[in-house]
């Protein structure tokens, strides 16, 4: 403490020296000096280490007083010449407001952005300009921001439209941008310029300082002391544990300290461990270096002087000062960025350039203060933000270099700047014209990845960690290339075309070091040892996709671009494919007539590689010629003549094949590195510029060469050419010893082959391939993905690729593709696809996996049979060819392929032995559906295509001569009636009918109409034909399903005469049960069914008895007294939910007193159960099994479970359900009742003598021997009270032991102690929670608006009704005497006793728990009575007399008349008034001072009636379990008639208050007593608020509409320990609404021994170990209960498309969805938070690991 003692003292010493300082003189005196550099700095070397850094623990608040007063005071004066805060408020005042907001984001806060108008995703406002924008009314973006970057408000060139919100729009008045230097004097601006180039050296000065020791010049101390601070520097290579550790070793401070020190380090990036001389310094930093260099470097320690740490201290508060002051005055801005870019006379680096290049040697806080200053004058200012970024270009290398080598992370790098400056286009493209930018970044990339082979290509194999951490390091230059390509130039200059080449020429020289990387090789023989790495290069070519994209995209926009870029591409092939001959043999194919000469290559014996990224390039900008018409345009630019096609579709053609062998199992040995290789190749995040490239390039390379050439080429590749080129190709496999392996490898690869060739020629959904635009691109992907079944948006964006924007145009289509279906309470909101738009399904559409197919084509045939269309699915009609790719439809009527398929139509007439497969017929039957449906399209489009494109014709003809084939027609007529052929029918058919159509069309050209109506008529026949054998199977099937019935009802006749005896006898006893039920039904016997008093409805032994199945051994037991056990699963937890008072201080669990519930119900404990029965002997046995199970599994994994065996908790075993105990089920007691029965008064008087006896008997024994007076004058125990009386235990051995089981486990969850049944606070814990309970499931109904009775679910309900027999029965299992005990001071509190003292007040009792613990504990006592008082009358007379005291509460607690409407009732309720009115002021009378005035009876009777409706209708449930009575129907209802319904059955008159004037004279004294209670005037007197009946239910809080609401609350949250730093993890507790750090080590506290987060903290103060919170930054909720259990439940937030944002990841605006939000609350009122988490974490074990309690 003794340092903290004098720190405090030191300011004091301090301040008389600081006294006599003024600011304005010492101002006066600079503005005389000649050097004013020499006399600022000697000041500061006086004062700075006087003021900082003089001890331990620093004390900031006291240092920015004295900095304030004794260094910026003296420079505002000289700045402003006068009074600082005047002279500042002068400037403000004549500044014009900037139009730029400019606020830097804080991390955590929400930013905008908006999908429609941003130029760019990185375009933001913060929520200030965005509620004041025209965007909200847009499709915007809300993110939550990772800090650092600023809101673009104002710049217009971040925004297509709407760049002002309202604050910042600009005045029209003050349109002439004039400098804003006019405004100042000269002096003012020569003042300036000296102060900021002073300051701003000294500050970039003293943070690029490197001396531990000394100071610069000018600085030296006055005087220097031995006074050194041990500095700890952070890292992101050692963690928190490890840094805590070794701090505490080696400066010894507490785990506390050293978690406050790491924080610290952590976020400003250096702190002081150790305060002293050298020597205790240096020995600390010898420590921590020797500790943390074991497996890492060592963490960065330096000893350094304090006056050295001081003036870096004042550096930063100097640079905040200078962002403070410039705020006031855009002049000032400009003085200052001017002084920062002003170079050295001698050229030297400028003060921005100096801390640039510094930037990776200083520090976390150091780096954060300078970039903000930049943020807030350099990039504020239009001028200077582009010199600012000239200079960035400059050193842009040096920049990346450097942070290569830094260890920090990006955010806190100068390089993270990039993001600021190049997405402003005309600053992107002055970078590229003048400093070269592209050119120099991509050149940066390449020079950062060495690894190289032979060819010159990246190799990522046996990649170091320190060569991965530096490629993860070079990704943030592909961002930065981004940036400046993100927003294409619309006119060009001849100098950005060069730079722009020339960047492009620097690109390819990147795409040709990956051209053929990672080369693969088919493993043969034994499986391959070691997984090659894949992934770094598939990072690099996702990172380069929209890269690849943009460049193109850029391309498009010139046509003088466009043809160099192709030219430029085009050689850089060529020179690729120069080093990829590989010696290959040359050779000649020759099938059907044809022949051409290629290479020998197999992709199943050479080097492969996936990765093409030249060719794919290539094949974009050959689309694009098509596309933007350059090919037809300037055909004499382009070298398209020197393209030689079997180069360019030579790669590409074997990265397919690759694929189509390794679908074949061909590659198995290469392990499943190659397999993800070829799943990313097709999967949405590359294919764009992958595989849709590849098949780009096959039909540009097929288009300029002879089809029947190019599809040998395939063959030839596919290793497919030797079996179609064979003269008898058509009789395949006549041998049939041929290997079974090979021949299913040769299908696939023929399947695959075919399915190539379907998309070579259908494939034209890409702008430039067809006439298509890019929306038709996008809506054909979703139809595609829609056919397979409906999906979520979410679902549907992941499906489409995103552009570099991260759009995919989905919005623009949706609409017209699908329809919307909201979702409801859980669920998420489904697309289902138009009708209209399936006609557009190919089944063979490229993007589609193995699996989507396959599910597809189901989905659409069931849709087409629902229909009752043919479940033909035929190929779509597709859009034209462009003119360059025109030529690809002749692949379909070339002789190789008409070869190809004939010869599969040929091995399809037999049944397939293997020798051929279903989907290879169904593939050739889908291309030859191609080839009409083009023709058709060629017919009704023009005549001269039609003549040309003639495929029904080459399909009809036979083969040549020797052969004499059948043509593919005579084998398509014979195959439709095969009948192993059923599956492929309706295709055949549909071919034939349309061949039939074409050839009539064909025909009837010259008149065609005609043609019409006999096509119509072919096709009716063929459909007639269709309709009738439809009928006749259908009446088949009806003859069948008639006969089968016939005969099955015979059996069932046969059967009953067979059995006639049993049938009649079981019927007469089922007549039997309906007559006797009959008698015994209440309704019968009497009109009023009561379920308390000596009156109340007896059960029959019929309805007593009742019989239960175990659901261990299914075995049939009847509940009785001396029987076996049975019990029910149940739960017990502690639980506030309805708490009125979560502010009340833990009591200590072994001295507390639970006798008395206070109304407040602070804690309660609630017990449930899921309803299922079991023997108890069986559940002992699955208990012990669990336990020991969960022994062995301890042993074995130290892993959690979902429940708590230690804690006695089991999953229920039929339903899983959570449970920590079982109640014992007990029958309803038999009771007789005599007529007579004593009146209340008789009765009271009759139990006060009860109770004296025990009390003298108890003296007795207390006394024994010692003959005291007192005793003599012993009272007699009331007649046929029998105090020596035991009386004997009805219950069975095992039910007493189940009896005291729930009891201790109520005991011991209610007051978190060690179980205890001799306690005798064991039956005041069970009752309690019998009252609980009863209390919570009231306020349900009453909150769901159900009735009373007949809405429970039966698991309720049964709960109820055993938890309250259980509570009449458990005073047996207790000792009598201590419940005798309980009742006394029960009663007592209403009833003076003169032996009880310390009764609480009657305002401190909650009358429903009181009445229960009565009733319940009253038998204790009946049982010694023999005079014949039923207990039926006690429990009426208990009822009467808690009822009065409630009523009296009520009115203790009233709200005073003003507050509500005056309403006069029309005399219908008088007496009820008058009587409320006369007991009003007998409390009056009694308090004299303490209750208002109220005249009104209406408003009095209306507080009584609302007030005391909950304990009515809580007594209703408990007497109607408690004694079986049936509910009368009024409570089966919600509504009228409720309160005369529930007088009625308890027995009460309708008005109450007549309870208390029939009974005057016992009630008038008590009623004097309990108003004399001292702590009643307290209650009414004191300022804490009394609790009011009717008592609310609890809500969760009020959530706001909006999300972003949340997140801007969440984000000015800051961590309530760690000085003002920002919470990484805010979350809100929904109960009562309070903010926590979650997730840190800051927060961390200690509960019962454990390290636990703030949320779990939380949950015991608020929820006695419950919870239920909202993760803002995640937009998750989360359910925790107890330290070891939680899980995460979907937020009650949902976005437009109905679905919920779980980790912000895409953005939507979400929406509060009030029905999930009240499930969550039903969840909470109904207890069910524990057992939700309990099914969560069954269903997911990864739930089970996590450490909930650090939440």
């Amino acid at each position: 403490m003794a340092a903290a003692e004098t720190d405090s003292e030191v300011p004091c010493a301090r301040c008389s020296d600081f006294l006599h300082f003024s600011a304005k003189d010492t101002a006066a005196k600079w503005l005389e000096v000649d050097n004013l550099l020499k006399e600022v700095y000697q000041h500061l070397a006086c004062f700075v280490p006087k003021i900082y850094c003089l001890g331990p623990n620093l004390n900031p608040q006291n240092e920015d007083l004295l900095a304030q007063l004794l260094l910026q005071g003296p420079l505002e004066w000289y700045l402003c010449g006068e009074e600082p805060t005047v002279g500042l408020a002068k400037l403000e005042q004549s500044n014009q407001p900037s139009q730029l907001c400019g606020h830097v984001f804080k991390v955590g806060e929400p930013t905008y952005s908006c999908r429609d108008c941003a130029a760019d995703p990185t375009c933001v406002l913060c929520m200030q300009c965005f509620l004041g924008s025209v965007h909200k009314e847009h499709r915007y973006r809300m993110t939550t921001s990772g800090g650092g970057g600023f809101c673009d408000c104002g710049d217009t060139e971040a925004w297509k439209k709407g760049p002002y919100c309202q604050k910042h729009e600009p005045n029209i008045s003050d349109s002439s941008q004039k400098d804003p230097l006019a405004n100042l004097s000269e002096q003012m601006i020569t003042r300036t310029r000296n102060v900021f180039s002073i300051i701003l050296k000294y500050a970039v000065h003293m943070l690029t300082w490197e001396k531990e020791d000394e100071l610069p010049e000018g600085l030296e101390p006055p005087a220097r002391g031995d006074t050194y601070y041990c500095m700890l520097f952070n890292d992101e290579v050692h963690t928190y544990e490890q840094v805590i550790y070794t701090l505490q070793k080696a400066v010894n401070c507490t785990q506390k300290e050293a978690v406050s020190f790491a924080t610290t380090v952590d976020r400003d990036g250096r702190k002081s461990v150790r305060f002293g001389d050298f020597q205790f310094c240096e020995q600390a930093k010898s420590v921590i270096v020797r500790n943390t260099s074991r497996q890492t470097k060592p963490l960065r320690v330096q000893v350094m002087h304090s006056s050295v740490v001081a003036h870096q201290c004042f550096a930063l508060k100097a640079l905040n000062w200078l962002g403070q002051i410039i705020k006031s005055s855009d002049a000032l801005r400009r003085i200052l960025c001017l002084v920062g870019l002003q170079q050295g006379p001698n050229g030297e680096n400028s003060l921005v350039d100096t801390l640039m290049l510094c930037d990776s040697k200083m520090w976390k806080g150091a780096r954060n203060v300078y970039h903000q200053l930049f943020m807030s004058s350099l990039l504020m200012d239009p001028k200077y933000k582009k010199l600012f970024a000239i200079q960035f270009a400059k050193n842009y290398r040096r920049l990346q270099t450097d942070f290569m080598e830094d260890d920090h992370e990006r955010v806190v790098s100068v390089t993270s700047l990039s993001v600021q400056l190049f997405t402003a286009p005309t600053v992107a493209r002055m970078l590229i014209t003048e400093e070269n930018l592209m050119t120099t970044i991509i050149q940066t990339f390449v020079d950062h990845l060495r690894h190289r082979d032979i060819q010159g290509r990246f190799q990522f194999e046996r990649y170091t960690a320190q060569q991965a951490f530096k490629f993860r390091r070079v990704q943030s230059l592909i961002g930065d290339l981004k940036y400046v390509l993100i927003s294409r130039p619309t006119e060009w200059s001849d100098q950005l075309r060069e730079k722009f080449l020339e960047g492009f020429e620097a690109f390819l020289e990147l795409l040709k070091c990956m051209q053929g990387m990672d080369p693969v090789v088919r493993q043969v023989g034994q499986h391959i040892e070691m997984e090659p790495e894949w992934e770094a290069a598939f990072t690099l070519q996702m990172k380069l996709t929209h890269i690849i994209s943009m460049m193109q995209e850029w391309c498009a926009n010139d046509e003088k671009v466009l043809i160099e870029a192709y030219k430029k591409c085009l050689s850089a092939l060529t020179h690729c494919h120069s080093g990829f001959t590989d010696g290959e043999q040359p050779i000649t194919l020759s099938m059907c007539g044809h022949s051409v000469d290629t290479i020998r290559y197999c992709v199943s014996q050479e080097k492969v590689s996936i990765h093409l990224p030249v060719s794919r390039l290539l094949a974009g900008l050959h689309a694009l010629l098509s596309k933007t018409e350059v090919a037809y345009r300037f055909p004499e630019l382009l070298p398209l003549s020197e393209l030689s096609p079997p180069m360019l579709i030579e790669h590409p053609l074997r990265c397919l094949v690759l694929c189509a062998q390794v679908h074949a199992g061909m590659w198995r040995r290469n392990g499943f590195s190659l397999v993800n290789q070829i799943y990313y190749y097709h999967n949405v995040k590359c294919r764009v510029e992958m595989f849709d490239k590849d098949l780009v390039m096959l039909q540009a390379g097929a288009s300029m060469m002879d089809p029947n050439h190019f599809l040998m080429i395939v063959l030839s590749r596919f290793e497919l050419y030797h079996i179609f080129s064979s003269a008898d190709c058509r009789k395949r496999y006549g041998r049939e010893n041929i290997n079974k392996d090979v021949v299913q490898q040769n299908n696939t690869l023929i399947e695959e082959m075919l399915h190539l060739v379907i998309m070579v020629v259908g494939e034209r959904y890409i702008a430039g391939v067809g006439q298509v635009e890019s929306y038709d691109e996008i809506k054909r992907e979703i139809i595609h993905q829609l056919c397979i079944r409906p999906m979520a948006h979410s679902e549907l964006v992941k499906a489409l690729p995103e552009n570099e924007n991260k759009e995919t145009g989905m919005e623009r289509v949706i609409d017209h593709v699908a329809l919307f279906k909201k979702p409801g309470v859980t669920g998420r909101g489904l697309y289902k696809l138009r009708p209209e738009c399936a006609k557009m399904f190919n089944l063979y559409f490229n993007h589609y996996s193995r699996a989507d197919q396959s599910k597809a084509e189901e989905a659409q045939r069931k849709i087409k049979r629902q229909n009752g269309e043919d479940s033909v699915l035929p190929p779509p009609v597709p859009p034209h060819f462009c003119p360059l790719f025109g030529s690809l439809v002749n692949i379909l009527q070339c002789d190789v392929l008409l070869g190809i398929l004939g010869a599969v139509l040929q091995w399809a007439m037999e049944p397939s032995g293997g020798h051929w497969s279903e989907s290879m017929l169904q593939r050739v039957l889908h291309l030859l559906g191609m080839g009409l449906v083009e023709e058709q399209q060629h017919l009704t489009g023009s005549t001269e295509d039609g003549i040309s494109f003639n495929f029904t014709l080459k399909i009809s003809r036979p083969g040549e001569a020797p052969g004499n084939t059948p043509s593919i027609l005579a084998l398509l007529e014979t195959l439709q009636n095969a009948p192993h052929l059923e599956v492929h029918k309706d295709m055949i058919r549909w071919i034939l009918k349309t061949v039939a159509n074409i050839k009539t069309t064909r025909e009837c050209t010259a008149s065609a109409s005609p043609a019409d109506s006999s096509g119509h008529s072919q096709e009716e026949t063929v459909r007639d034909k269709d309709k009738a054998e439809r009928k006749r199977k259908a009446e088949m099937a009806r003859l069948r399903r008639e006969k089968i019935m016939a005969q099955m009802s015979e059996m069932q006749r046969h059967f009953i005469n067979e059995n006639k005896d049993l049938f009649q006898q079981s019927l007469e006893e089922l007549d039997a049960t309906t007559s006797t039920s009959l008698e015994h039904s209440p309704s019968t016997c009497d009109s009023t069914l009561v379920c308390v008093g000596p009156r109340r409805w007896r059960a029959s032994a019929s309805d007593r008895r009742q019989v239960v199945t175990c659901i261990l051994c299914q075995e049939e037991q009847e509940i009785r007294v001396d029987g076996k056990a049975m019990v029910l699963a149940a739960f017990v937890q502690r639980s506030t939910v309805m708490s009125k008072n979560r502010k009340r201080p833990t009591y200590n669990p072994d001295k507390y007193d639970p006798l008395f519930m206070h109304p407040d119900l602070s804690f309660g404990t609630h017990t449930g159960s899921c309803g299922h029965i079991m023997h108890s002997h069986c559940w002992q046995r699955y208990f012990e099994a669990v336990q020991a199970k969960e022994q062995r599994r301890q042993q074995r994994l130290r892993v959690h479970t979902s429940y708590d065996v230690e804690n006695g908790e089991f999953l229920c075993p039929l339903c899983e359900c959570l449970s920590n105990t079982v109640i014992p089920l007990l029958p309803l007691t038999k009771t007789t009742c005599s007529t007579e029965q004593p009146d209340q008064r008789q009765w009271v008087n009759i139990t006060s003598q009860q109770i004296k006896a025990l009390h003298a008997a108890r003296k007795k024994t207390n006394a024994e021997g010692v003959d005291d007076a007192d005793s003599a004058e012993d009272c007699h125990p009331p007649d046929g009270f029998r105090l020596d009386h035991t009386p004997k235990n009805p219950y069975s051995g095992t039910i007493k032991e189940m009896l005291t089981t729930f009891g201790t486990a109520t005991y011991k969850v209610g007051l978190k102690v060690h179980p205890n049944e001799q306690d005798a606070r064991v039956p005041i814990m069970c009752w309690g929670s019998c009252a609980y309970t009863i209390q919570s499931i009231e306020r349900l109904l009453v909150d769901e608006e159900k009735p009373l009775f007949g809405s429970l679910p039966c698991r309720q309900n049964d709960c109820l009704s055993s938890l309250t027999r259980f509570g009449s029965a458990c005073w047996t299992a207790s000792s009598q005497a201590v419940v005798h005990g309980h009742f006394i001071r029960l009663l007592a509190a209403l009833v003076p006793d003169s032996q009880v003292e310390n009764t609480p007040c009657i305002l401190d009792i909650d009358m429903f728990h009181m009445l229960v613990s009565l009733v319940l504990s009253y038998p204790a006592l009946h049982c010694l009575d023999s005079s014949g008082m039923s207990e039926d009358a006690a429990q009426l007379h208990l009822l009467h007399l808690v009822t009065i005291a409630h009523i009296v509460q009520i009115l203790l607690t009233s709200i005073p008349e003003e507050v509500r409407m005056e309403q006069e009732s029309g005399g219908a309720e008088r007496e009820e008034e008058e009587s409320v009115c006369l007991l009003y002021n007998t409390l009056r009378r009694h308090l004299s001072s303490g209750l208002h005035e109220v005249t009104s009876g209406w408003h009095l009777w209306h507080c009584v009636k609302t007030g005391i409706l909950p304990y009515l209708r809580a007594a209703a449930l408990f007497f109607h379990y408690l004694n079986g009575a049936p509910a009368p129907p009024e409570l089966h209802a919600v509504g009228v008639g409720e309160w005369e319904a529930l007088c009625g059955y308890l027995c009460l008159p309708s008005n109450p208050l007549q309870l208390y004037y029939n009974n005057l004279e016992l009630l008038e004294p008590l009623l004097q007593g309990w108003c004399s209670h001292p702590g009643v005037l307290q209650a009414l007197q004191s300022s804490t608020a009394l609790i009011r009946f009717p008592r609310e239910s609890n809500h969760l809080i009020e959530l706001p509409e909006d999300y972003s609401a949340l997140i801007n609350q969440a984000s000015s949250f800051t961590c309530p320990k760690s000085g003002g730093d920002k919470s990484r993890a805010p979350t809100l507790c929904l109960v009562c609404g309070a903010m926590l750090c979650s997730q840190s080590y800051c927060c961390q506290t200690e509960l019962e021994g454990d390290d636990v987060g703030a949320c779990t903290a939380h949950t015991f103060t608020c929820g006695a170990g419950v919870g239920i919170f909202l993760r803002v930054r995640e937009s998750q909720v989360l359910f925790l209960a107890g330290k070891t259990k939680g899980c995460f439940y979907a937020p009650p937030y949902l976005d437009d498309y109905g679905e919920t944002d779980q980790g912000l990841r895409r953005g939507n605006p979400l929406h509060l969805c009030q029905e999930r939000y009240r499930k969550i609350q039903k969840l909470w009122r109904q207890h069910s938070i524990t057992e939700e988490i309990g099914h969560a974490q069954e269903a997911n074990q990864t739930l089970v690991g996590i450490d909930w309690q650090h939440l």
